[in-house]
C-alpha cells in the first residue's frame, strides 16, 4: 500500500510538471522590435485591414467616436462571454503604457504583459503571422488615437474556462505559424493570403470550430453557425461561393452582392475596412479567395 502511494504521487507530480510545462506562456523574441521604427500611415492601413476598431471601439459607436477604442462590447460564445478591453493610449486603462514587445507578445502570441495567456476571442491564432513591421507601424497609429479612460470589464467565464493556464494546452493543439493554404501560386496570391490568413483573419469566422474551439483547417472557410446566435457564415471557397472576381471585389468595396442585396451584421464593418484598403489589396483577397482548395457545400 505504501509503495502505492508513493506511486501514485510519483505519478501526480510528473502530472503536474506536464502541465505546467505545456501550460507555460511562450513569448516568442522580441528583440527584432528594437530595431524597428513604426509608421502611423502605414499602421493605419494594418489597422483597418486587422479590423481592431470593429472589436475594440465602444458598442454602437459612430463617426469618429469609433477611432476612440475603449473597448466594452460583448462576445457571447459558448464558453462565456467576452468582453473587449481598452487599448486607446491611456497609459493607466489602455495600452498607452506598453512597448511595442509587450504589444507584440500580446497580439501574436496571446500573452499579457503580466506573463498571462490572453482567451482565444482575441484571434492571435491568426494575427501571430503578422510581419514584425506591420505591427510596429500598428503600434504607432494605436498611440495616435485619442485615449479613453474608461475601465476594461472582466470576462463573464465560468470554471473551467476561467483558468488561463489551461490555454496554454490550447495554443499548443490549434495555434499554427504556418500558413492554412501552404502554396501560393502568384505574389498576388501571397499577398492575398496574408491579407486573408493574418490580418483579417477571415476564418475565425468562416471555418467551422470543434468542440474546443479550435478550427477545423481542413474545412478552412467552408462557413460555419454561431452556437449562441445561430447566424450562418456561408462557405466563401471556389464552387460554394459563385460570385466572379469582378463581384467579389465590388462587394468588398461597396458591399452590394451581385444579388442587388447590401451586406449586414459584422461584415458591416469588414467591407468598411476592407474599402479603405488599396484596390490592390483587395484585388489580391479575391484572388486568394480563388485559390484556397474548394470545400463542398
Amino acid at each position: 500500500m505504501k509503495r502505492s502511494v508513493t506511486v501514485l504521487a510519483g505519478l501526480a507530480l510528473i502530472g503536474l510538471a506536464v502541465f505546467l510545462l505545456l501550460t507555460q506562456p511562450r513569448p516568442r523574441s522580441t528583440a527584432v522590435f528594437a530595431t524597428l521604427t513604426g509608421d502611423a500611415a502605414q499602421g493605419a492601413l494594418v489597422f483597418y485591414a486587422a479590423g481592431c476598431g470593429s472589436c475594440h471601439m465602444a458598442d454602437k459607436a459612430e463617426g469618429a467616436a469609433q477611432l476612440v477604442l475603449s473597448g466594452g462590447q460583448r462576445f457571447a460564445t459558448v464558453f462565456g462571454t467576452f468582453l473587449a478591453p481598452n487599448i486607446s493610449p491611456d497609459p493607466k486603462q489602455g495600452i498607452g503604457g506598453w512597448t511595442t514587445e509587450q504589444f507584440a507578445t500580446a497580439v501574436m502570441d496571446g500573452v499579457s504583459p503580466r506573463g498571462e495567456h490572453y482567451y482565444p476571442a482575441m484571434p492571435y491564432a491568426a494575427y501571430g503571422r503578422m510581419q514584425p513591421q506591420d505591427l510596429a507601424d500598428l503600434k504607432v497609429y494605436l498611440d495616435t488615437l485619442p485615449a479613453s479612460a474608461v475601465a476594461s470589464l472582466p470576462h463573464e467565464v465560468g470554471f473551467p474556462f476561467n483558468i488561463r493556464r489551461a490555454l496554454g494546452v490550447w495554443k499548443v493543439l490549434f495555434v499554427s505559424k504556418d500558413w492554412v493554404v501552404p502554396q501560393a501560386a502568384t505574389p498576388q496570391v501571397e499577398r492575398g493570403r496574408y491579407i486573408a490568413e493574418a490580418l483579417a483573419h477571415c476564418g475565425e469566422c468562416h471555418t467551422a470550430r470543434n468542440a474546443l474551439g479550435g478550427l477545423k483547417t481542413a474545412a478552412w472557410l467552408g462557413g460555419s453557425v454561431d452556437p449562441i446566435s445561430k447566424a450562418k457564415m456561408p462557405n466563401i471557397t471556389p464552387g460554394a461561393l459563385k460570385w466572379s472576381a469582378e463581384q467579389i471585389l465590388a462587394y468588398l468595396t461597396t458591399g452590394f452582392t451581385p444579388e442587388f442585396d447590401t451586406v449586414g451584421g459584422p461584415m458591416t464593418h469588414v467591407v468598411d475596412n476592407m474599402a479603405r484598403l488599396p484596390e490592390s489589396d483587395r484585388m489580391a483577397v479575391v484572388a486568394y479567395l480563388k485559390a484556397v482548395p474548394p470545400v463542398a457545400p
